[in-house]
């Protein structure tokens, strides 16, 4: 039998040049990175559906998705995570705040090597890095 495929969904969401960030908690699979906010998606459920309402749930604020930035697929040791990445917006009034993670963070793209981020964000990220020229 071969390992279980997880599929997750994230908001890249820039405002001003800045980029949100949100970092994992002490008692998550892989504790305390750094990732774009978003999550896995439920049985049957669309992944706009899932971005907002996992945005909802980590940052408390809703989020208008946009085009699919990439994709792509990565192997751990006991299961394989397939990431989706969208561009996506913040209302004008939104506030984001921690909700369900540690911490959130602006910052740029040049400023996403100071952070540990999961390898499965890796390669996405270099295609971010890619299409944004801070």
């Amino acid at each position: 039998m071969g390992k279980e495929v997880i599929r997750v969904v994230a908001a890249v969401i820039e405002h001003e040049g800045r980029y949100l960030i949100t970092q994992r908690n002490a008692n998550a699979v892989l504790p305390l990175l750094w990732e774009f906010p978003g999550g896995r998606l439920e049985p049957g459920e669309s992944e706009t559906t899932c971005l907002m309402r996992e945005v909802r749930g980590r940052i408390g604020v809703d989020v208008v998705v946009g085009h699919k930035l990439g994709e792509h697929v990565h192997e751990y040791s006991n299961y394989t995570v397939n990431l989706t990445m969208y561009s996506c917006q913040l209302p004008a009034e939104a506030r984001p705040y921690p909700a369900t993670v540690a911490d959130l963070r602006w910052v740029t793209s040049r400023e996403f090597l100071d952070y540990d981020f999961p390898p499965a964000d890796e390669k996405t990220m270099s295609k971010l890095l890619g299409l944004v020229r801070n």
